[in-house]
């Protein structure tokens, strides 16, 4: 139990350190950016199988497959399944775009703090200061990592998609 309150303790710590900008930005952005890698693995392990399934059934009830029509249908059931297959992609990558920004604002916030405790006491109170370097540079580290993390999650949602949409196509096939 004593190291579980220590590590609580820790992140507490970190967190005050980083200042405003990490608490309230950067560490909600990367819960939430996890969560919507999350949600997508999830989708693609249970339902995904499941949409897959019944775009081709559909696709295999249809009596005539041949016809400009039966291309059109099959284009629009395929779309359908792709609409699912990318829900969240976007967002996922919006996210990993600002996660630096947010961090790069840190630093900002960071180093107004160092200026304002500069021009308070003439600068000769390191102890002060550092408290603002601490609030910029903790910012744009964890503005990186949450970046770089999300970005191993999205390279592995686009080729779990990528992959997925092409077995899609090739199921429904045209040649009956």
């Amino acid at each position: 139990m004593d190291a579980l309150n220590d590590a609580l303790t820790g992140i507490q710590d970190f967190l005050n350190m980083g200042g405003e900008i990490l608490k309230y930005f950067i560490v909600p952005l990367l819960f939430i950016l996890w969560t919507l890698i999350f949600e997508r693995v999830w989708y693609f392990k249970t339902s995904l199988k499941r949409d897959v399934q019944a775009a081709i059934d559909t696709w295999e009830e249809r009596a005539e497959r041949r016809s400009k029509r039966a291309h059109q249908v099959r284009e629009a059931i395929i779309s359908r399944v792709e609409v699912k297959i990318d829900e969240n992609m976007n967002m996922v990558k919006t996210m990993i775009a600002l996660a630096p920004l947010f961090g790069l604002m840190g630093t900002v916030w960071g180093m107004i703090h160092v200026f304002d405790i500069m021009g308070i006491t003439g600068g000769g109170d390191a102890k002060s200061m550092a408290s603002g370097v601490f609030k910029a540079t903790i910012p744009t580290m964890a503005g990186m990592v949450t970046a770089i993390s999300g970005v191993f999650g999205n390279t592995y949602l686009d080729r779990v998609a990528t992959r997925e949409k092409g077995l899609l196509e090739d199921h429904m096939t045209m040649d009956h």
